[in-house]
């Protein structure tokens, strides 16, 4: 067994500003070594990462998931995302994904492969589990409050992701919209807007897929972007993805929170995308300035007229269990060295800003592994 933790000073000197329930002995929460939250890609590459190291699940750490069955955020895609047109998939460490067939959904062939994989490598999900807190317990420990019961840790690897939050920017006169207001988490596919008038909110790669998709069967389509979208012309290497991560994990050394990998590397000039702006689909315009009964206006007089408003405005961070531990900084993010939250060595963020990308996820997944165990093999036992 490892040394008990002793808490840091930054967590020693909030206790009472927390909660009367931080820093008390739950006698009732059962004692782990880790525990993963999340079971996407990097919360799996963490619990292979963890047995490669001799950890057992069960007894030395468990990995709680909220969602129903394996496939992290994937299951949850829309049924025209097929896998052939997702962005790659890198796989996960230790087992291929192969033989894939290109156009089954994204969500069935992922899911299969996260399936095999748990069960490949004895890692023991447990679902569907919700963690609704994280708190300072007692010897250094770290109580995880969750809708099985109570895990006293003595480290914390973060693995939740974004799928949970979909951001939904205000604006006026929203309220008053008569027709159907939806973001990207709720996209059904192409087919449920046809015969409409749809306007696209986002300059993401899901809200070019969304209109790519529309365009064919919807009355008509309208392009809105807050800023000018960028295209990407010619080959991405592995040059230019270091420098978009790079930008990435500036902000989150700063605390600041985290943009996309994709937010910075712009969008691919593919066939598909093309062929869109050459028949006026992805003809952008600027962000309207209100929402109107019957669709948007902007100040300067033009009005498009609306029956949906599709929401492909991204993501943030599922976070809010973490917050009586305080980790948060004045500029609104969690700050990182690698993955481990500057504030508290106990805990890793993977999957997490410049690890957003299956790949980066598969790598934090390992370094957050590789920084627990030193942590743990150099803390000395404490004695009574």
């Amino acid at each position: 067994m490892y040394g008990k933790i002793s808490a840091p000073d930054r967590v020693s000197r909030n206790v009472n500003d927390i909660g009367v329930r931080d820093g008390a002995r739950d006698d009732t929460a059962r004692e782990v070594e880790t525990v993963v939250v999340g079971a996407g890609q990097a919360g799996l590459s963490a619990a292979y990462h963890l047995r490669r190291t001799g950890a057992v699940p069960e007894r030395d750490f468990v990995v709680l998931d909220h969602a129903p069955r394996p496939g992290g955020a994937w299951q949850f895609r829309w049924p025209s995302l097929t896998y052939g047109k997702v962005h790659g998939i890198h796989a996960l460490p230790g087992m291929e994904l192969t033989g894939a067939d290109p156009g089954r959904p994204s969500s069935e062939v992922i899911g299969a492969y996260f399936d095999d994989y748990e069960r490949a490598f004895g890692l023991r999900v447990h679902r569907p589990v919700d963690v609704r807190a994280v708190r300072e317990g007692a010897d250094g420990r770290l109580l995880v409050e969750s809708s099985e019961g109570t895990y006293a840790t003595r480290t914390l690897i973060n693995a939740t992701g974004t799928w949970d939050r979909p951001f939904w920017p205000r604006y006026p006169g929203q309220e008053t919209f008569r027709g159907r207001q939806l973001h990207t988490a709720q996209y059904p596919g192409p087919e449920e807007f046809a015969g409409q008038r749809v306007i696209v909110v986002g300059g993401g790669s899901s809200g070019v897929q969304h209109l790519l998709e529309i365009a064919p069967l919807a009355a008509a389509t309208t392009w809105v972007t807050r800023t000018e979208p960028v295209f990407r012309d010619g080959e991405f290497g592995q040059e230019q993805g270091r420098a978009a991560v790079a930008l990435v994990e500036e902000r989150v050394r700063r605390g600041l929170p985290p943009r996309s990998v994709v937010s910075v590397t712009g969008l691919a000039l593919t066939d598909a995308v093309c062929k869109g702006l050459d028949d006026g689909v992805l003809d952008r315009l600027p962000m309207f300035d209100r929402i109107t009964a019957d669709g948007v206006a902007w100040d300067d007089g033009r009005r498009v007229e609306a029956d949906v408003i599709l929401w492909a405005t991204g993501f943030r961070p599922v976070t809010d269990h973490l917050a009586p531990l305080r980790l948060r900084e004045p500029g609104g993010g969690i700050r990182l060295e690698g993955t481990r939250a500057v504030r508290d060595p106990r805990i890793h963020l993977v999957g997490y800003g410049p690890s957003a990308s299956t790949i980066g996820a598969n790598r934090a997944g390992r370094a957050a592994v590789r920084e627990i165990r030193r942590l743990l093999d150099r803390e000395p036992e404490l004695t009574s």
